[in-house]
């Protein structure tokens, strides 16, 4: 037999989310607070809102199992075949067991054309048996990939189950769909997720897939959010949408930075440039998907392009927006080269020619925590 335990108003925290979605069957995270709202453009950059990479359930039990009702949307981007939703279970900060499912709701894309097809599905339950006996810290990773809608959880009958306050350092990530990793197998092997655990730090995941545009009320967001370090990966969204050209990247990244600072003045900011992407190196988006699912640009128009941005030209901007800032008195703001984390000799663990497989974002979370965080790094 197993008891309900509240999901809101009651001991357990969803720690990564700053909004939820509410039905009369359930909850769902979002990753901005309610105020952005208005001010998100459009329904898909929505849609990543509402998906909950680097969010979990916390909370401390002596149940020996959990159960969890979840009506998933699956995320099916075609010609990829469709990844299951996986939840992983932290126990006392160590990996406890893992579950994954294809039953839910499916929203289907097909990356060529554009064409969105809804699938509908069914609701599922999540269990996870022989927890250690004793009282334990808990945390359930929600899948990054699709939205999660929240219904039930359940322990043991007579179990307890109470608050667990995480006193760790808080760091605040802000990126793209390479920090958003809908690629990775699991939720904790987003490269945010394996760096926060080797650097023993509290994640606030703000990767949004597709929606790193530099946008002012993410800046007042991370304005306004509790954190000891931040980063920030930006730039390639930019150069993929050509969204911004040598003219407006600068004052805009400034603008941003202005806003985190007004917040957190003196915490570490680490700015990260874009890890490598053959197509846009030295050549200006758009960057879109082919048929075979293999990213590349839209040729042409290169007499008018020439102030268009490209990696090469992110990078280096970049790298001099932070020497002036710090010239200038801000001596906790550094700079990271995203080549570092993830280079031309990586393309191999490149499928799509712009976002890395599993291995490749455990690379990179390995290397950023090396980087970052590791004795005299910039985060540390």
């Amino acid at each position: 037999m197993t008891t309900s335990v509240p999901l809101e108003g009651g001991p357990v925290e969803l720690v990564g989310a700053l909004d939820l979605d509410r039905s009369d069957a359930g909850i769902s995270p979002r990753r901005l607070p309610s105020w952005t709202r208005p001010q998100i453009p459009d329904l898909f950059m929505d849609g990543i809102v509402r998906m909950p990479s680097g969010v979990r359930l916390r909370f401390a039990t002596d149940s020996r199992s959990i159960e969890l009702d979840v009506l998933l949307t699956l995320l099916e981007l075609r010609p990829q075949p469709l990844a299951p939703a996986c939840f992983d279970l932290v126990v006392d900060d160590a990996v406890g067991g893992q579950a994954c499912t294809e039953v839910g709701q499916r929203l289907v894309i097909e990356q060529a054309t554009g064409a969105i097809d809804f699938v509908p599905g069914d609701p599922t339950t999540i269990r996870f048996d022989d927890l250690p006996a004793g009282t334990k810290v808990v945390e359930i990773w929600l899948p990054q990939r699709g939205t999660t809608e929240l219904r039930d959880l359940r322990v043991d009958d007579g179990s307890s189950v109470e608050a667990a306050p995480d006193d760790r350092p808080r760091w605040v990530h802000y990126g793209s769909s390479i920090s958003h990793c809908m690629e990775a197998a699991s939720p904790l092997g987003t490269w945010p997720a394996i760096a926060a655990r080797v650097a023993g730090v509290n994640l606030t995941n703000l990767g949004l897939g597709g929606q790193c545009m530099l946008d002012p009320f993410v800046a007042r967001t991370i304005r306004d959010h509790p954190a000891d370090v931040i980063s920030l990966k930006v730039g390639i969204n930019l150069v993929n949408a050509d969204s911004m050209t040598d003219r407006t990247f600068g004052p805009a990244l400034h603008g941003f930075l202005d806003q985190v600072r007004d917040g957190h003045p003196d915490e570490p900011i680490l700015l990260v440039s874009p890890i490598h992407c053959p197509s846009v190196e030295d050549h200006p988006g758009p960057n879109v998907a082919g048929r075979d699912g293999t990213y590349g640009v839209v040729e042409g128009l290169d007499e008018v392009r020439i102030t268009h941005l490209t990696l090469q030209k992110v990078r280096a901007a970049i790298e001099a927006i932070v020497h002036a800032r710090r010239a200038a008195g801000d001596a906790n703001l550094h700079y990271l080269d995203g080549l570092t984390l993830f280079g031309p000799d990586d393309v191999v663990d490149l499928p799509d020619l712009l976002h890395p497989n599993p291995a490749g974002y455990r690379r990179i979370g390995e290397r950023f925590a090396a980087a970052a965080f590791a004795a005299g790094g910039p985060l540390a």
